[in-house]
């Protein structure tokens, strides 16, 4: 269930960042009672962009696929040797 907290909370700063680095997932500030911001600790940022990036390289994989944009493995494998004299 995700952390919802005002923002009137947020005047603890150590308690913050210590909710912050225990959550597994963001932090929703809310502010007369309608949500307003987002927080999470650096690493949790860094993995949540580390999937998005995962899936951004996926959807790009099978775009290439759709547009027949890609070479069998034999192939792409002899390409390389050629390229680099192997």
């Amino acid at each position: 269930m995700p952390k919802i907290i005002p923002i009137k909370e947020l005047k603890d700063t150590a308690r913050i960042s210590e909710l912050c680095h225990v959550a597994e997932e963001p932090i929703y500030i809310t502010k007369n009672g309608y949500g307003d911001m987002v927080i999470m600790s650096i690493d949790l940022f860094e993995k949540i962009q580390a999937q998005q990036n995962l899936i951004y390289g996926i959807d790009a994989s099978e775009k290439q696929i759709r547009e027949g944009k890609t070479k069998d493995a034999v192939s792409a494998l002899t390409a390389l040797r050629d390229k680099y004299d192997l």
